[in-house]
């Protein structure tokens, strides 16, 4: 038998990362203290290397390796490259509340690499095992950030219920897979879908497999009724490490959902679709309803979250190329917006004050105008306010819903998005109304935090003016 070498070039900026990461934990082990920033710098120079890397070999044509177990294409390289842009911003705003709160690790920034690894190959994984690998790096990394404050009590159980729920969601995916597997007799995605349109397969096998593909999916998104760890690990984690959940993982969870149910089973649409279409429906009305009552801002982004997820498989639920990319569309702008909020409440955060109450923020425009008027653009952006990039990326998901025949659906995530709207805007009340609780000025202590959580935030008033070309970015990558 004849061993063939695989092409590494398609998975040259995987390889490169990893090698980066490994140097930077070496490393960091010998640094010393009056070079505890060395590891920050080191770490976003590896960013910025992957997100050079993606772009100079750019894939318009899918390109597999490692015997078709890993895939190089347009979808893949746009979402690395946001992943890259948005992990950046991540880890800026992450620096100095590190900082602030006297834990400045290493571990965190080495940690948060090796997830972006992980990010990476699940967005190229072209089979079951690929996959599978992705997730529990870019897991295992998150497991460990949440409880980097180990002497934090509220982190630590954050980080044990993320693990035990994740390992549960994990062991139902893991069944799936072999389910499919049994019932295929193939781990890879265009051999899959081939087995399953040639009907040879066992239709009630592959019909159980699917439920539990979707119920570990719907677990990692944070997706009714697999949701009840993502309140509790957002508010119990630093505000830094709910900043790096929030964000980029979810574009990694999205090319999971689109790869393993879009790629490797549209023969099943009948079966995931109507799964797809119940998640959907309650995680938009239980995001937008039970968010409501929370005071903590980082609660509420968590419910905020699980009605975004419903409204991101709005564009799954069409099952067509345009439904999937205009849920590609609504994640990417969805990211952006969590580094915006998040990062606003982290860029505001002191020693012994987290400023993660809506209350914290009554006031704000009396002390500081301009912060009061970026984080209002930020909560009319989530609130899907027109000219906000967040009004867009709604529409275009509702757009293709209705296209795809379920206008009822479509109904139902208008209303849920206005009863959302009241949430948003009472924190723009809080501001703009109320009295400020707080003694003092209220600053943003660093000038590239204060520069960053601008840039963020007209951004996303300039994406909602001139949203045309994202959008068209979208659509041409799948």
């Amino acid at each position: 038998m004849n061993f063939v070498i695989p092409s590494f070039a398609p998975a040259i900026p995987e390889i490169t990362l990893l090698i980066l990461a490994s140097l930077i934990l070496v490393a960091d082990t010998f640094w010393s203290k009056r070079f505890q920033n060395a590891t920050y710098y080191a770490t976003q120079a590896s960013l910025l290397v992957a997100g050079y890397l993606v772009l100079s070999s750019f894939s318009v044509e899918q390109v597999f390796t490692f015997n078709d177990s890993f895939v190089r294409d347009s979808f893949a390289d746009v979402l690395k490259l946001f992943t890259v842009a948005i992990s950046l911003g991540i880890f800026l705003f992450a620096r100095e509340y590190l900082a602030q709160h006297r834990f400045m690790s290493g571990e965190f920034f080495v940690l948060g690499l090796f997830g972006v690894l992980g990010m990476f190959v699940m967005i190229s994984a072209n089979n079951f095992i690929t996959m599978y690998l992705g997730l529990e790096i870019m897991s295992l990394a998150m497991y460990a950030m949440i409880a980097l404050r180990k002497y934090d009590g509220v982190a630590v159980e954050a980080g044990m219920k993320y693990f035990v729920l994740g390992a549960l969601a994990t062991g139902m995916l893991l069944y799936g897979f072999s389910m499919i597997y049994g019932a295929t007799g193939t781990i890879t995605f265009p051999e899959m879908k081939a087995v399953i349109a040639s009907g040879k397969a066992d239709g009630i096998v592959l019909a159980f497999g699917v439920v539990f593909v979707v119920i570990g999916l719907a677990f990692k998104m944070g997706a009714v009724p697999f949701h009840m760890w993502m309140p509790d690990v957002y508010h119990g984690s630093p505000t830094a490490v709910t900043l790096y959940l929030g964000t980029a993982p979810k574009l990694a969870g999205f090319a999971m959902v689109y790869r393993l149910l879009y790629e490797a089973m549209p023969g099943l649409v009948g079966d995931w679709q109507q799964l797809i279409i119940i998640i959907s429906i309650l995680s938009m009305v239980i995001g937008s309803i039970v968010a409501i009552a929370q005071d903590n801002l980082k609660r509420m982004l968590a419910y905020s979250g699980i009605g975004h997820v419903g409204f991101l498989l709005l564009g799954v639920i069409a099952a067509t190329d345009d439904g999937f990319s205009a849920a590609m569309f609504f994640i990417i702008v969805y990211a952006i917006t969590g580094v915006a909020g998040f990062g606003m409440i982290t860029a505001l955060s002191r020693t012994g004050f987290e400023f993660d109450r809506v209350s914290d923020f009554k006031g704000l425009n009396a002390k500081n105008p301009w912060l009061a008027l970026m984080m209002l653009i930020v909560m009319f952006s989530m609130a899907g306010i027109p000219p906000f990039v967040g009004f867009w990326a709604k529409i275009v998901v509702i757009e293709e819903v209705v296209k795809a025949g379920f206008t009822w659906i479509a109904v139902i995530a208008v209303i849920t998005a206005v009863i959302s709207a009241f949430y948003y805007l009472r924190v723009v009340k809080s501001m703009y109304f109320d009295k400020s609780e707080i003694q003092g000025p209220v600053e943003i202590i660093s000038p590239a935090l204060h520069w960053g959580v601008s840039f963020v935030a007209i951004l996303l008033l300039a994406l909602g003016l001139l949203p045309g070309s994202l959008i068209d970015l979208c659509y041409l990558s799948i």
